[in-house]
């Protein structure tokens, strides 16, 4: 067994603080990780709260996870010693189902294994990035490309792909037009991969305080929701919208910003069930729809597509004793764009 060093939270009331365990010794098929970076998710506040139910404890949160890998099992054939790798939100799946046999994965008809917050299929807790070890199978790793620091590569593995599964998936393009409600973690790489993508690229924000970082991300147009006039000078205007919120708003004043076949796509998750009028719909033949993160084919090539394109996260790096206190500062946005904890701050 593989001694780890981690932060864990004891319960949903306490805060997070040191915790040891035991990893497994790397099977046949698995990749020893030595962590170096995690990023630090909105999601990571949730669970660790219990606001969406069911969570483990003592957890340890974290899935945006890259390092440096430090040793791999017998038949591992994709990786060795050295490599720059990364581990997004889950490390295993059924396999079989028709979702993973496609490279989705996350939509495995039995349920993904969540790099933390779930059990291995022996029932054993996984324990996610907030450690200076993880131990995955190969299959469920990602390469980061040289071009990306590892720092801000971090958050691709969830900010990253959460908002290009979508961007792909419903074609975002030259001659489409695409909003982002909210310029937050995800926020802001949407923008960043949309633009990349050559789609006009809009921002709807509370205000427009954050008008000029829109700018330099590559938002072509930036509204604030707060002035009621938005809603009408934009009705009709969009092909897709991204919600990467999960504050509680009114979707039907979003939908009606759809043109005619146009989609809403929901990222953020709302403690509370908003509520959906049918006309917000079936006016425009509109649809509302929703996306999770993405599989690990998919998430390898947003990765090539990033370096491609020289896009990372906007980061504020942190030493693992100042989570908590990150934690707060991310519930009142004071932070631009993305938590990412330094791993190595941990010690050896």
């Amino acid at each position: 067994m593989i001694p780890t060093k981690a932060y864990a939270a004891p319960s949903a009331t306490q805060p997070l603080g040191p915790f040891q365990f035991e990893r497994r010794e790397p099977g046949p098929h698995d990749v020893q990780i030595d962590i170096q970076y995690c990023g630090i998710c909105h999601s990571d506040i949730h669970q660790i709260r219990d606001e969406w139910g069911g969570s483990i404890f003592p957890m340890v949160p974290g899935h945006e996870i890259t390092g440096v890998v430090r040793k791999v099992g017998s038949q591992v054939k994709n990786y060795q010693v050295g490599d720059r790798v990364g581990v997004g939100c889950f490390v295993d799946s059924c396999r079989e189902c028709d979702s993973c046999r496609e490279g989705l994965e996350q939509y495995c008809d039995t349920g993904m294994v969540g790099t933390y917050n779930s059990r291995e299929k022996n029932g054993t807790p996984t324990y996610g990035g907030y450690s200076n070890h993880i131990v995955v199978d190969e299959q469920y790793v990602l390469r980061i490309p040289e071009k990306l620091p590892l720092d801000q590569a971090a958050p691709l593995l969830c900010a990253g792909i959460t908002t290009y599964s979508p961007l792909r998936h419903w074609n975002a393009g030259p001659g489409k037009k695409v909003a982002v409600i909210g310029l937050g973690g995800l926020g802001h790489m949407a923008v960043k991969i949309a633009h990349a993508m050559g789609a006009e690229v809009t921002v709807l924000s509370q205000s427009l305080k954050k008008k000029a970082d829109g700018a330099r991300l590559g938002a072509d147009h930036f509204h604030a929701t707060s002035d009621p006039k938005t809603f009408k000078e934009l009705s009709g205007t969009f092909d897709l919208i991204l919600n990467t919120v999960s504050v509680e708003l009114d979707w039907n004043q979003y939908l009606n910003l759809l043109r005619r076949d146009g989609t809403m796509v929901v990222l953020g998750v709302p403690t509370k069930a908003p509520n959906v009028h049918a006309f917000s719909l079936i006016g425009g033949r509109r649809s509302l729809a929703g996306s999770l993160i993405g599989g690990i084919k998919e998430t390898q090539e947003m990765l090539d597509f990033c370096a491609k394109h020289g896009i990372a996260s906007d980061i504020e790096t942190i030493n693992i004793d100042q989570v908590n206190a990150a934690y707060e500062r991310m519930l009142t946005g004071e932070v631009r764009y993305r938590f990412v904890i330094d791993i190595r701050s941990l010690g050896n």
